[in-house]
């Protein structure tokens, strides 16, 4: 009974007659009524049998639009904001929709050469440097967001990004110092960095595809930094989707995998991200793996849940410092006197 209900209310909300505005969702559907009110993080509109709250991230526009005069059959008349004969009508007010954070691959992209996609997304595959040493990242939106693996930056927080932008056809590596830890997630070993310094331009990026449509024995490629040797491309096919390594589900893959290599973008032939490189076995050959695109976006829907801030000494990944046993004893202070 309840499931009906629901489902009348819905159809009302979706059909119901303009009368002053028009709210446009990002689902295609449709809200009209009056708005209340327009806070900081929803908007309250009146549909005439209920009010409804709606979040501002789930709109993709608001139209002012006039409403039916019964008396003119069915002709619209203006609205009840008037305006001066000379002047036009005010334009749609629009809510801008919150920039993606990533962006998914493109249905019914063709398959290309791995020469030709290396030249594509050869720019945004990056080096992340810490003290304690590198790895490779990628990035995800013209904003410098990037991912890598935690490990690699596991413990440390001078971080530099190194990225090698294309210009006239030449590459310029250039370094970035300002870089901030966003979220990291430990036990799938995976980290969202940004890069911050105030004159970085906007960056390439590439997308995220779907792993869970892979093929064993469909060929794959590697672009990273192993052993430091930067901007190496490493190909492969996929040995299997479902190794099970310390309780979590890997990307098997025979293209090389080695140190430094290490948070790097694993690809298919169209040129998406399918998994993120992480480790190989020590003892073996063509023995790479990766961890699978759909842990990536799991992680990055959910980076509120694993949020960094240096600041908050209640940070899951940071910790105070216990107290001392060290203390000096009391006879040794009252001499010191």
């Amino acid at each position: 009974m309840f499931a009906r209900v629901f489902l009348v209310v819905a159809l009302l909300v979706v059909t119901w007659p303009a009368l002053s505005e028009t709210i446009q969702l990002k689902d295609q559907a449709a809200v009209s009524g009056k708005i209340l009110a327009e806070k900081r993080d929803q908007v309250v509109v009146d549909l005439g049998f209920t009010v409804l709250s709606i979040p501002k991230s789930y709109i993709a526009k608001i139209s002012k639009e006039t409403a039916p005069d019964p008396k003119k059959n069915g002709k619209t008349r203006p609205s009840t904001t008037e305006s001066a004969p000379d002047q036009l009508p005010a334009e749609p007010t629009a809510v801008a929709a919150p920039r993606a954070l990533f962006q998914g691959g493109r249905p019914g992209s063709e398959e290309q050469s791995v020469r030709e996609l290396v030249k594509q997304l050869g720019e945004a595959v990056v080096q992340v440097r810490a003290p304690s040493g590198l790895g490779s990242g990628f990035i995800l939106n013209e904003e410098g967001y990037l991912i890598t693996n935690f490990h690699v930056i596991e413990g440390e927080t001078q971080l530099s990004v190194e990225v090698y932008h294309v210009r006239n056809g030449q590459l310029d590596r250039r370094s970035y110092k300002q870089i901030r830890i966003v979220a990291m997630n430990k036990f799938q070993d995976l980290s969202l960095l940004k890069i911050e310094d105030k004159d970085a331009p906007k960056f390439a990026s590439v997308p995220l595809g779907d792993s869970d449509v892979l093929a064993v024995g469909e060929r794959v490629f590697a672009i990273g930094s192993p052993l430091g040797l930067e901007r190496t491309v490493t190909e492969g096919i996929v040995s299997t989707k479902t190794r099970q390594l310390m309780g979590e589900l890997y990307l098997q893959t025979t293209a090389q995998i080695n140190p430094g290599n290490s948070g790097g973008p694993l690809f298919n032939l169209r040129g998406e991200v399918v998994g993120v490189t992480n480790m190989k076995l020590a003892f073996g050959e063509g023995l790479g793996f990766a961890i699978p695109v759909e842990a990536v976006r799991y992680f990055l829907r959910h980076r509120d849940a694993y949020a960094y801030d240096t600041d908050n000494p209640s940070n899951p990944y940071r910790y105070l410092e216990p107290p001392s046993r060290l203390r000096a004893p009391d006879s040794e202070q009252e001499g010191a006197r």
